[in-house]
């Protein structure tokens, strides 16, 4: 896709953007993968679209720490906001199922899901513009040993998250709790016996380093979220609003196919450097991503009242399994 120029505010937060100009707070800097996949061809296609009219000023943590970032875009300090559920499930903890819903873009939008989802962000004061997802396929576990049998991860220390953790345990393991900088040495010295982690992101990581096998199949699914403070887009024309709409629609099919092609080249890469596959039996094969699903939707069920229709939902339109 090339590198993309990003509109950087240079004005201070008193000062009011033009009426042309959305301010993005991201929570990635502007060089992150996700914010090189997902964000820059949305204001790209929001800057074609509007022929120049629209633009995107970007933000990144630099100017607000990632977990701070949904107030100002609900209080209007900031137009949009491009990040993940988890950086805000203390607002919005229901959000968090959206990685339980298959990555499948176009019936997201179709059944109903996505509005299912817009709406509970709008009670929040908040507009949900667009969930590009990661990919169609996620995760898989970095470990240093080869899988040997069934339940797959049986007796290891795999270093997870909240998200990860029911995974790792119903496939024998034992979540180990570990910041991302402490992976590496953690590998190396035999703290953890793996990891689990997105399909790219270990060769920048050099984890190949450490450990010898990436299991298969990948499973589960991740996307990024861009909102929209409510009043703000309200404030907008029928046009304008067609024109983000339209962008992220796009946008959402090319995060998609971007990610499958980055996986694809790291797999490569990762064996070139020496790393091989090891595929979990059927057994536990057949069940991870419906492990993945049901993790994530226990914890949204458990946050509020408000998953159970959107669980339904995503259930009735085979989103969910």
């Amino acid at each position: 896709m090339g590198s993309l120029t990003f509109a950087v505010a240079a004005a201070c937060l008193c000062q009011p953007a033009s009426a042309d100009v959305l301010r993005l707070l991201a929570s990635w800097p502007e060089n992150h993968i996700y914010s090189q996949q997902s964000l820059a061809p949305f204001m790209r296609l929001v800057a074609e679209k509007s022929d120049g009219a629209t633009t995107i000023a970007f933000s990144g943590p630099d100017v607000v720490p990632g977990f701070e970032q949904v107030e100002p875009v609900q209080a209007g300090v900031f137009d949009l906001i491009f990040s993940h559920p988890a950086y805000h499930a203390g607002t919005a903890p229901v959000a968090l199922a959206i990685d339980g819903v298959k990555a499948d873009a176009a019936a997201r939008r179709a059944s109903g899901v996505f509005d299912a989802f817009d709406s509970y962000y709008q009670g929040l004061g908040l507009k949900l513009i667009a969930m590009p997802p990661g990919g169609s396929s996620a995760f898989n576990f970095v470990l240093k040993q080869p899988v040997e049998g069934t339940p797959s991860l049986k007796g290891r220390k795999i270093r997870g998250t909240s998200s990860y953790n029911p995974v790792i345990e119903a496939l024998g393991g034992t979540p180990v709790v570990l910041g991302m900088p402490d992976i590496y040495s953690s590998l190396q010295t035999g703290v953890i016996d793996g990891t689990a982690i997105t399909l790219t992101g270990v060769r920048d990581a050099k984890w190949f380093e450490v450990a010898g096998y990436l299991t298969r199949p990948a499973f589960g699914q991740v996307s990024s979220v861009i909102l929209m403070n409510l009043d703000r887009w309200e404030g907008l024309s029928a046009a304008e609003q067609a024109i983000l709409t339209e962008a992220a629609i796009e946008t959402e099919q090319m995060s998609a196919q971007s990610f499958d092609r980055l996986a694809a080249e790291e797999e490569k890469d990762l064996i070139a450097a020496g790393m091989q596959i090891t595929r979990m039996p059927a057994e536990d094969a057949d069940r991870l991503d419906a492990l993945w699903e049901a993790g994530l939707w226990a914890q949204a069920l458990k946050a509020g009242p408000a998953a159970a229709p959107l669980l339904e939902l995503s259930r009735s339109a085979g989103l969910t399994k």
